[in-house]
């Protein structure tokens, strides 16, 4: 089931991940779009919607928000552009609803600089989603759609790839941690470390390429200098392919701390590891297919 919009409507994101959900939503005809678009989802909106698309930021969502029918907002937290659009949604006793695109850091998001704004309602993708929700936000209109996008994500993937063992490719998802865990490191590092230590014993060739993917947010050369650092010890680099359906496409299995890219690599059917470390909390993703790569694989490594 797609959620029922309202024409016009005012659709705001930042984060590639409630943009990615929000997109297959829009392919309405006669739905009028005033979109306000920054970071990822700037692009992600260009691609699906081209160049002619109004984009921007600042002056823009008051125009956005002025006579729509309603807003429809992302909830990331590398930005504060979804959240002062709720801000003046609600000043305009506008209808806003929100999309939550995963499962985990739900208050946060509607908080900034010590303000909190909810929307008029809460909207997730499945069951376990909508739990978190109804936990965190005790009182409020929760309400679960189709998730489109996973669905067409997975549907793109082939099936796994027969080639040797030892060529079967390890796809790697990055995504900032924003927590060290007390240790001094960025924990994105920590956990590539100890995926590196764990790999062999739970089951991946030593010698198969080993491709990262960066997220979104991150920005160009950040992993270079590690990639240099593990060549003498490894076959990998930086992954090359042009969409996230294409590198699961080409990988036996695919692995990261706790990226939407998991569920969509389990949703296709590949073998699917979270790599942090035993001194990090377990990983939230709910999906039991995702197996941590445990402590003891990695003594004596």
């Amino acid at each position: 089931m797609s959620p029922e919009l309202r024409s016009p409507l005012a659709v705001v994101c930042h984060d590639a991940g409630a943009c990615n959900v929000i997109l297959p939503w829009l392919r309405r005809p006669d739905l009028s779009l005033r979109p306000v678009m920054d970071g990822p989802a700037a692009q992600l909106f260009r691609g699906r919607f081209g160049d002619a698309a109004t984009t921007g930021r600042g002056t823009e969502l008051d125009a956005a928000l002025e006579g729509a029918a309603m807003l429809l907002s992302g909830t990331g937290w590398a930005s504060d552009l979804e959240h002062r659009a709720r801000q003046k949604a609600r000043a305009r006793g506008l209808f806003s609803a929100a999309v939550i695109d995963h499962w985990v850091n739900y208050p946060m998001r509607f908080e900034r600089n010590g303000a909190t704004v909810w929307p008029d309602e809460f909207w997730v993708t499945d069951t376990r989603a909508a739990e978190l929700a109804e936990q965190c936000f005790p009182g409020a209109v929760v309400r679960s759609f189709d998730n489109l996008y996973l669905r067409a994500e997975a549907a793109a993937i082939p099936p796994l790839p027969r080639v040797p063992q030892e060529q079967a490719q390890v796809l790697y998802v990055l995504e900032p941690m924003r927590t060290d865990w007390g240790r001094g490191v960025p924990g994105e590092f920590q956990a590539l470390d100890h995926f590196m230590r764990a790999r062999v014993a739970a089951g991946m060739p030593a010698k198969a390429p080993i491709r990262l993917r960066p997220h979104p947010s991150e920005p160009a050369g950040k992993y270079d200098r590690w990639i240099a650092a593990h060549r003498r010890v490894a076959n990998v680099a930086l992954d090359d392919h042009a969409t996230l359906a294409s590198a699961i496409g080409a990988s036996t299995w695919v692995v990261g701390c706790e990226s939407f890219a998991l569920v969509i690599a389990l949703t296709a059917g590949r073998r699917v590891h979270t790599s942090l470390p035993p001194w990090a909390p377990a990983c939230r993703l709910p999906q039991p297919g995702i197996v941590r790569l445990r402590a003891e694989e990695a003594i004596g490594a």
